[in-house]
């Protein structure tokens, strides 16, 4: 696995505002690093959630953190799985109690690929004759479709009458957004954890994606990496499998840490970034790609007002994945079987501002099973006589 270290971090982390949770021999604490300086905000909050809770999460950083002298660098270097000493911190997932939610769809060359999985019913030797077919007949550029609107249903009635239309497309340019549950609250892991592939997938792929935070109240609280590892043949057979797809042991990665909006860092930024994948094989095999997260068909307020408001709630906050930019579809294999994971693969996600995301792929089964859930924080909060809310 490439080296977890300050390099792996935002590339202005000693100016920025970010929030982390970070393990240690007594447990897990809500840690807030503000301009380069820790400060422990379990003894105020308990958890990241109580704290992004909080009407200005970053002015009670001054008002309520505890210093604590963490040297961050060192932490997420310690969080490598191969290499890990637990007497020292390491960086868990940057959320706690928060719900974790994505978005499907979202970009135009996804949206393709998630039409040709579903015509080729998950065979991924079909894929390139498929794909071919695919851009023949609707074209490659539907970046200016605006979803919901009049242009977006005029082509849906188009396509609809050359016996093309698709659930894919129906997200992609309808009114409403894809939108699920990516796993349980607590199940993500964190930079250099393995991630899973089930081993009954035969073709799959990590997906890099901007993160956003949201509070109870339904605000944006800043960003983050992600990668929602998909089976593309489970959900290309049927997008009924979707919760076997996506929701497996150690399929969804957070981190490194959440970048919280401040005078230097806004909403803006994210949607200004460029997400970089590079795959490592142990077989010597290399793939990189980047996309760009501004080329998503839908605003990320609109999608995140779709996620929370007056007709569904999260109390403790969510997490929300906006969908990735691309699918990577380099050759791994014989030409036209397209990419999948093996074993060993070493996946980082990266940019500039929002660091690195890095994570070897294993199969779930062989992935450390999730053991630590909400019972056992409340525990663990209580066993030390911190606040659990």
């Amino acid at each position: 696995m490439p080296r977890l270290d300050g390099m792996a971090l935002p590339e202005d982390w000693r100016e920025a505002c970010l929030a982390a949770r970070v393990m240690t021999p007594e447990g897990p604490c809500a840690v807030a690093v503000l301009r380069g300086a820790a400060f422990d905000m379990t003894p105020a909050f308990g958890t990241v959630s109580a704290w992004l809770n909080e009407p200005d999460p970053v002015a009670a950083i001054r008002a309520r953190g505890v210093p604590m002298p963490l040297d961050l660098p060192a932490a997420l270097a310690n969080s490598a799985h191969h290499r890990k000493d637990p007497a020292k911190p390491w960086l868990l997932p940057p959320v706690d109690l928060q719900a974790v939610k994505a978005c499907g769809v979202t970009y135009v060359r996804s949206m393709l690929e998630r039409v040709i999985e579903e015509r080729c019913r998950g065979d991924a030797s079909q894929a390139e004759a498929v794909r071919a077919e695919v851009r023949a007949i609707i074209g490659e550029d539907l970046s200016a479709v605006k979803p919901g609107s009049p242009e977006a249903m005029r082509l849906k009635a188009a396509l609809v009458g050359k016996g093309w239309w698709s659930q894919y497309l129906e997200v992609g340019i309808g009114p409403d957004a894809e939108i699920f549950t990516k796993c349980q609250p607590m199940a993500a892991v964190g930079p250099g954890a393995l991630i899973g592939v089930h081993p009954v997938s035969q073709w799959n792929n990590p997906e890099p994606e901007a993160v956003l935070a949201v509070n109870a109240r339904g605000e944006i609280l800043g960003a983050m990496l992600g990668n929602d590892v998909n089976l593309r043949d489970v959900e290309g057979r049927s997008a009924l499998l979707l919760g076997r797809a996506k929701d497996n042991n150690a399929s969804c990665a957070l981190g490194p840490v959440l970048r919280l909006f401040d005078a230097g860092f806004a909403l803006e930024d994210v949607r200004g970034a460029e997400i970089t994948l590079a795959i490592e094989g142990a077989d010597g095999f290399r793939l990189e790609e980047a996309g760009a997260v501004g080329a998503i068909s839908r605003d990320p307020r609109d999608i995140v007002g779709q996620l929370i408001g007056p007709h569904h709630q999260y109390p403790d906050g969510a997490v929300l994945f906006l969908g990735t930019p691309f699918s990577p579809s380099k050759d791994r294999g014989a030409p036209g079987q397209g990419f999948t994971h093996r074993p060993g693969d070493v996946v980082r996600i990266s940019a500039p501002r929002l660091g690195a995301l890095v994570n070897e792929v294993a199969r779930t089964d062989a992935c450390p099973p999730w053991g630590f859930g909400a019972g056992a924080l409340f525990a663990n909060l209580a066993q030390r006589g911190l606040p659990r809310r």
